[in-house]
C-alpha cells in the first residue's frame, strides 16, 4: 500500500475552506429559498384578497338584485290583483274609469279645483 504522499492530502486549511464555502452555499440556498417563499405568499395573498373582494362585490349585487326581484315580483302581484278586479268588478271598474279619465255621468255635475 503506497503511502500518501503530503501533496496527495489536502491541508488542514484546506478543508477548512471547503468547509466554509460549503456552509456559504448551504445559507445561499436557505436564504433564497426564504426569498422565493415570502414573495411567493405575498403574490398569493394579494391575489386572494383581490378575488375575495370581488366575491364580496358579487354578493353584495346579488343582494340587490334579489331585492330588486322581490320588488318586482310584489308590484305583479298588485297588478294581477288590480287587473282580476277589472275584469270582475263592475263598481270597480267604473270608479277607475271615473278617477282616471275623469268621466262622469250625463246627470252628474262635476266641480274641478286647481291645485
Amino acid at each position: 500500500m503506497p503511502v500518501p504522499r503530503k501533496k496527495d492530502c489536502p491541508s488542514h486549511r484546506e478543508i477548512h475552506i471547503q468547509r466554509h464555502s460549503n456552509v456559504n452555499a448551504r445559507r445561499l440556498i436557505a436564504w433564497i429559498y426564504a426569498v422565493l417563499f415570502v414573495g411567493i405568499g405575498t403574490l398569493s395573498g394579494v391575489f386572494f384578497f383581490r378575488t375575495y373582494q370581488e366575491y364580496a362585490q358579487y354578493q353584495r349585487l346579488e343582494a340587490e338584485n334579489r331585492q330588486k326581484l322581490a320588488q318586482a315580483e310584489q308590484k305583479l302581484k298588485d297588478q294581477e290583483r288590480v287587473l282580476e278586479r277589472l275584469r270582475s268588478d263592475p263598481d270597480y271598474v267604473e270608479k277607475v274609469i271615473r278617477q282616471q279619465l275623469r268621466y262622469a255621468k250625463s246627470s252628474e255635475l262635476i266641480f274641478r279645483f286647481e291645485d
